[in-house]
């Protein structure tokens, strides 16, 4: 057995109201949709919906893939989702409220027109978690609307809100809505976990991890634990990936292990230039072999 990696996972109030992360305010015009890509079009009858969760002090953007109809309109549906449903992840939260009506459409412009009831914004929030919340909405729209192939994800695609059909309102009483918003790649997770999704049961033997970090230049630390059943966790495995891509750009990552029948917790993070693991940029995953 190996020596357990010191890590902290992402942690979220879980009620969807007050948060005030440490982290300061920032502008939802801030950084350029370039240094934020697209999700690639795909066959699939699952959806990218984006999440918030903490790690460490910093509150970020995290992604979840969910279930949907192939004859739903996949941007709509996704918001929805978000609005409406919890996410996966028991790490992760929204801050928003099931809408009364809720519209979208996407102009030849890459532009996506989003109209929500003001009744989605019934939470209270500082202006830093407000600004995430924005950018939860975009980065989900955005997402689904590329990973559709609605829209051309080679060109920059902004997201116009409006309130009852109205532009100017005041988002959770801290952001003023109703001009065109682009992602802002400051926001999103460093690092997280794409498979398994949370709480998936899969087959014994080889176990293949697969993830994404904001920077591929920085090597992965990963840590396996499992579950003695009495709300304990051991360290089992631990190892480090190198993910693929242009250094400072984002790049995927994978990894295997074999593993038993059990109940097991997959830890990872970024690790920095002299080697030590960056705990803001962690995430975790529950998941069960069997």
């Amino acid at each position: 057995m190996v020596s357990v990696l010191l890590l902290t996972g992402c942690i979220a109030d879980g009620a969807g109201n007050q948060v005030s992360p440490s982290s300061p305010s920032l502008s939802v015009q801030e950084a350029p949709a370039s240094n934020a890509p697209l999700e690639t079009t795909q066959a699939s009858t699952k959806i990218p919906v984006y999440w918030i969760g903490r790690s460490k002090d910093e509150v970020y953007l995290y992604r979840e893939f969910r279930d949907i109809d192939g004859d739903d309109n996949p941007v709509t549906t996704a918001l929805r989702i978000m609005m409406a449903e919890k996410p996966l992840d028991h790490d992760f939260f929204t801050p928003w409220q099931q809408p009364s009506s809720l519209a979208t459409s996407i102009s030849g412009k890459n532009v996506i027109t989003v109209d929500v009831s003001r009744d989605a914004f019934n939470s209270n929030l500082d202006a830093a978690m407000a600004q995430r919340a924005v950018q939860q909405l975009v980065y989900t729209a955005t997402a689904a609307a590329s990973s559709s192939g609605l829209i051309n994800s080679g060109q920059q695609i902004q997201v116009v809100i409006l309130v009852d059909g109205h532009p100017d309102y005041m988002a959770f009483g801290q952001v003023k809505l109703g001009q065109p918003m682009a992602r802002d790649a400051s926001l999103v997770a460093p690092v997280w976990i794409i498979d398994p999704q949370e709480d998936v049961t899969v087959p014994p033997g080889a176990v293949k991890f697969n993830g994404r970090s904001t920077d591929s230049s920085k090597t992965i630390a990963w840590q396996i634990l499992r579950d003695n059943g009495k709300a304990e966790k051991t360290g089992l495995l631990n190892g480090q990936a190198k993910p693929t891509g242009e250094p400072g750009q984002y790049g995927v990552f994978s990894f295997s292990a074999t593993l038993k029948a059990g109940k097991y917790e997959l830890r990872v993070s970024q690790v920095d230039a002299a080697g030590k693991v960056i705990d803001s940029s962690t995430d975790t995953r529950l998941f069960g072999v069997g």
